[in-house]
């Protein structure tokens, strides 16, 4: 027997933990039973100790299955402890019963840490980029055992546990291990299953319970409006797509042709009962609709996992999970996997800028602002009442660096959209004077956000050369889409919001009013340049009251449908990158709304199927023709040849590429049909119509120019008199040039 600290005996034999730590164990306020539970050496001896709510009875077995010794009960809420015959420490199992009823339990306290000291090293360092591999759940056989590893960043919890549906979510029975150095916790649970719910119970340093929160690295989750975390196996997925990244990791992007398609997974297409399709089924129907369409890329609005229908995917809440409203996230991989067996390229819109402040989410995490920061005038997004990370902190930026290397690396993708760039750039961004605290200069850059935007790049492009990131970037920040050793931001891309809107406000004029306002579509040249710009017609356009493109139109029906097709045509001949948002191909009327399927019968009326041909073939022209596409990023591969025609609104352009036949652009966005007018072209000779967005099968009056117009020298001045159709953008290549008399 053993003596209290005043010298009486207190009922112990030797070894045995006194009942205060007993009482701390079963009520949840033992912020280290690894020192207590499990298998520990007493001298030439070994003690066992365990706890297992409702057992009477407990004997110990080693992991083949030898009876060890039986132990004793010192609390009726299920502690057991006693001397066994183990050879040395080793992972042991439990045989427990209550009457009639035995179970058995592998002890989760009698292995070792997973974690080691240089993950310690390069977590602190913030250099550790296979944190996806290491942090969250994830499958594995430890000390001989099979289960899962759990490990999550909550350094001012003063306890963290691991609660599911394998411990009747019991926060005493999984109590993880602190990793001091880097406030990580962990633990290897036995035993658990893929598939098991799971979250995390922490106990603020003030010891308060917080609400359970997910697992922030989880890459599976419930089907909303559940919100636990589920343990999933390592990805598996037999990739067949070497030659498609191949090509792009060889690929200088901005010369290769980009047209995307914007995609909202949920509403793109739904089943007869109205709900979502599963991955399979979207790629059976999806896929093949983009090969037929001529679209390179898919782009989807975000797909990780969010508790919100309406938001679109823009507040998450799971950067590592695909959603489950599409189901497992081998569907997502297989989904990726048969795009790139056809040659289509899969982005996906991510959203660093903020995140909800659902409980179950990252807001105040371990009862501190641990993601975000603390001063609502960093912290609080106005715009969307959502949180900001906080990009200054070291463990935050590896969280959100690590996850855009592990879509690239587990998913293959092919490019990364970041949403809400500007949010992140600037500290006054929707606010007030005296609502937003200074940079260290007294200035309102975001400096923290511009180094993890560089890190986030530079490492990207680093690790996976073939994939590529598009900014949504509204200002005029400078050198977005620049190398980070020229002191840009390091995109690949910036969406050119001013295109959007220029061109968007200009279309919504009566066409006898176009003259005045004739500058809103040359101005964009002076600056198109300036950046790798793709040009968007997004979702943005098309909700919150803005209608759908075709509705934006100005005139009649007729005019609308005209309109729009030599819109197309001008977006599709204008230098930068294509994106079109679903629905827009074939002139939905209605405004999109996340809650139903497309109008997918309007296909059934003429002049929506010939918009659908009309955007297919521009991809297809497009993709064929270098001069389109070569040199968007570049001013050698534009030339204007007829910009100041206001009076008739005319728009003309020449797209060039090195050893490429030329291609002129010209745009009527009159209604006024125009015969002989003088074109001013760079070569004589025969050019062919190769795109006239009034043809008949379009849904146009078909007017034009026969296939072909011919180019003479007048005066020492290169000029074809062409027929200019109404409200529409025609498109002619050098066919046959004439040199000093000569056909060539």
């Amino acid at each position: 027997m053993t003596k209290s600290p005043r010298g009486q005996d207190d009922g112990r034999a030797p070894g045995e933990i006194p009942l205060s730590e007993i009482e701390a164990i079963l009520a949840g306020r033992h912020t280290n039973p690894f020192a207590v539970l499990g298998l520990h050496k007493l001298g030439d001896k070994f003690r066992a100790r365990c706890f297992i709510p409702g057992a009477e009875e407990v004997t110990v077995l080693s992991l083949t299955g030898a009876e060890l010794g039986e132990l004793t009960r010192r609390h009726e809420d299920g502690y057991f402890e006693g001397l066994v015959d183990a050879a040395n420490l080793q992972p042991i199992r439990y045989r427990a019963q209550r009457g009639d009823v035995e179970w058995a339990v592998t002890d989760p306290y009698s292995f070792g840490p997973v974690l080691g000291p240089m993950d310690d090293y390069f977590v602190r360092e913030g250099s550790h980029l296979r944190l996806f591999d290491k942090m969250g759940a994830h499958p594995m056989k430890h000390e001989g055992v099979e289960g899962f590893h759990f490990a999550v960043w909550a350094p001012n919890a003063k306890r963290v546990s691991v609660v599911g549906e394998f411990n009747n979510w019991d926060g005493r029975r999984h109590v993880m291990r602190l990793r001091s150095d880097t406030g990580i916790w962990e633990i290897f649970a036995p035993d658990i299953l893929a598939g098991s719910a799971y979250k995390f119970e922490i106990v603020g340093k003030d010891g308060r319970l917080q609400p359970l929160k997910a697992d922030p690295y989880a890459r599976r989750a419930e089907l909303r409006p559940n919100t636990a975390s589920v343990t999933t196996p390592e990805l598996a997925q037999v990739w067949d797509d070497e030659a498609h990244r191949s090509h792009w990791e060889k690929a200088d992007h901005r010369r290769q042709p980009i047209s995307i398609y914007e995609v909202h997974a949920g509403s793109w297409n739904k089943r007869d009962d109205g709900t979502f399709l599963s991955w399979d089924e979207l790629a059976s129907q999806l896929i093949p609709y983009c090969v037929d369409m001529g679209f390179t890329h898919i782009e989807f609005l975000p797909i990780t996992e969010h508790p919100f229908d309406p938001s679109w995917g823009y507040q998450t809440t799971g950067l590592y999970a695909p959603s489950a409203r599409f189901g497992e996230p081998e569907g997502f991989a297989r989904f990726v996997n048969g795009a790139h067996k056809v040659g289509l390229g899969v982005i996906l819109d991510w959203v660093p800028a903020h995140f909800p402040t659902d409980e179950h989410g990252l807001r105040r995490f371990d009862g501190t602002a641990l993601y975000e920061h603390e001063d609502p005038r960093q912290g609080f997004h106005p715009d969307w009442n959502t949180a900001i990370y906080n990009f200054g902190r070291q463990e935050v930026l590896s969280y959100l660096v690590n996850n855009a290397l592990y879509w690239a690396e587990k998913y293959h993708l092919d490019g990364l959209r970041v949403d809400a760039v500007a949010s992140m750039l600037y500290l006054d961004y929707s606010r007030k004077e005296g609502e937003w605290v200074p940079n260290e200069y007294g200035g309102r850059e975001n400096l923290e956000a511009v180094r993890f935007l560089q890190k986030m790049n530079s490492l990207s492009y680093g690790a996976h050369p073939g994939m590529m990131t598009i900014a949504e970037e509204s200002t005029s920040w400078p050198k977005v889409s620049a190398p980070v050793h020229e002191g840009g931001l390091g995109f690949g891309f910036k969406w050119n919001m001013g295109f959007m809107h220029d061109t968007l406000s200009y279309l919504a004029r009566e066409p006898v009013h176009r003259k005045h306002h004739h500058h809103e579509l040359t101005f964009g040249l002076i600056y198109a340049y300036s950046e790798n710009f793709v040009l968007p017609l997004s979702h943005d356009e098309v909700v919150h009251g803005k209608g759908s493109l075709i509705a934006k139109m100005a005139g009649d029906d007729w005019q609308k449908f005209a309109n729009l097709r030599a819109y197309y045509g001008f977006m599709w001949g204008y230098p930068g990158k294509k994106l079109l948002f679903m629905g827009q191909e074939f002139a939905q009327w209605s405004e999109w709304s996340e809650a139903k399927s497309l109008d997918w019968n309007l296909l059934a009326y003429a002049p929506h199927e010939g918009m659908r041909r009309l955007v297919r073939d521009l991809n297809f022209c497009y993709r064929s023709k270098p001069a389109l596409h070569a040199r968007d990023c570049e001013g050698e591969g534009f030339r204007w040849l007829i910009a100041d025609d206001a009076d008739n609104s005319v728009f003309a352009w020449l797209r060039m590429a090195p050893g490429e036949k030329p291609v002129a652009v010209i745009t009527n966005f009159t209604p006024v049909y125009r015969e002989n007018y003088r074109l001013p072209l760079p070569n004589e000779g025969r050019w062919r119509e190769i795109l006239n967005t009034d043809a008949e099968i379009y849904g146009g009056s078909g007017k034009g120019n026969g296939g072909r117009v011919q180019a003479v020298n007048a005066g020492g001045s290169i000029q074809a008199e062409i027929t200019l159709p109404p409200l529409a953008t025609i498109m002619l290549e050098l066919e046959q040039q004439i040199n000093n008399g000569r056909n060539s």
